[in-house]
């Protein structure tokens, strides 16, 4: 969990995407978030947390559906949304946080 703190206590916005392996929409989203990932480039950092390997910040945060899609700017939680999102809405999103 300290780590999880560390990687959400930066001035520029941290989308994180808390997916499975074994689910399907969580694996339509890993091209959609390479391409999220590339477009925002140094402004923003995209980071992928397993919930298997990590199921006791997944149970602290609640994430219930796959994928949960969060943006963190300075160790706050700015957005939060279960389910597939595409890169124009993920971008402009990550962008109000810039």
């Amino acid at each position: 969990m300290s780590k999880f703190g560390e990687l959400i206590e930066t001035r520029i916005p941290v989308l994180l995407d808390f997916y499975a392996e074994w689910d399907e929409a969580c694996k339509e989203m890993h091209p959609v978030l390479r391409d999220v990932a590339a477009a925002l480039g140094d402004k923003a950092r995209v980071i992928k947390i397993d919930v298997e390997k990590n199921k006791e910040l997944a149970e602290a945060l609640r994430v219930k559906g796959l994928p949960t899609l969060m943006i963190y700017k300075n160790g706050e939680m700015k957005w939060r949304q279960s389910g597939e999102q595409d890169a124009n809405t993920l971008i402009g999103l990550v962008n109000e946080y810039v």
